[in-house]
């Protein structure tokens, strides 16, 4: 199935969004979508841009926009920000509630960017955003650490480009995932986790490697899954690969 997801850079023109010292989190914002979309653009996905330069757009018009394109999925970037700087630092991506696909990608942002150094703050409701209760698509917001801390600034400026692969890595792998539900599919597991960390640490390693994995969380356990192919021999293909870069595996069926 090809997907149509529309990328919104939080705030922009008139609006700087939250300002700390001369850094304006509309900048951050823009930054981030645009990398983030150059990497699924790259993986297949139709990407729509609320916003590619700095102009204003209204809650009301981004959601509206997004309900025009008839896209699959709407995600806002956006940075967090405190009362005091330095108060709070971290990473939360905000849905209308938690049900459905979209909280799973939610959880697998929020994981993704826990790996990169950034404390996981988690999936939190908000259904009182205009952007995640006018969108007729599953929508999310990402907050992206605060930009009044130092600390998240630091890993921000240093690791844009780590940071906009590991959403988007997550954002391909939970479409996989939906994708994978037919008993038709074969998949190559290498790793079945009550842990997320553990499961999380194996994804990154496999698609730092050029895998196309993600997690399937099941019965409590957190299964690290790799490929979902309709022939057998495409996926003792890929299992071959993996038994020889090192790993454990088994071909499933869902």
């Amino acid at each position: 199935m090809a997907y149509k997801i529309v990328l919104d850079a939080g705030h922009g023109g008139e609006d700087p969004g939250a300002v700390y010292i001369d850094r304006k989190e509309k900048d951050d914002n823009l930054s981030l979508a645009l990398a983030v979309g150059k990497i699924l653009e790259d993986n297949g996905i139709d990407v729509v841009y609320t916003r590619t330069t700095d102009i204003y757009q209204t809650p009301f018009e981004k959601a509206r926009f997004a309900n025009e394109t008839g896209a699959d999925f709407f995600i806002s970037f956006h940075r967090n920000s405190s009362p005091e700087s330095g108060q709070y630092n971290g990473v939360e991506v905000l849905v209308y509630d938690k049900k459905g696909i979209k909280y799973q990608m939610a959880e697998n942002i929020v994981g993704a960017l826990g790996e990169l150094g950034f404390k996981e703050l988690g999936v939190k409701e908000r259904p009182g955003l205009v952007v995640l209760r006018r969108t007729k698509m599953p929508a999310l917001l990402i907050e992206t650490g605060f930009i009044n801390s130092d600390k998240d600034n630091q890993l921000f400026d240093e690791k844009l480009q780590e940071i906009a692969k590991s959403i988007a890595d997550a954002i391909l792998g939970t479409l996989d995932e939906e994708t994978v539900k037919s008993p038709l599919y074969y998949r190559v597991q290498t790793g079945a986790f009550r842990s997320r960390e553990n499961a999380d640490r194996m994804l990154y390693q496999l698609t730092d490697q050029g895998f196309p994995a993600f997690i399937l969380k099941e019965n409590d356990l957190y299964k690290v899954q790799v490929g979902a192919y309709l022939q057998l021999g495409n996926a003792v293909n890929m299992e071959q690969r993996l038994r020889d870069a090192g790993y454990s595996t088994v071909i499933v069926t869902r």
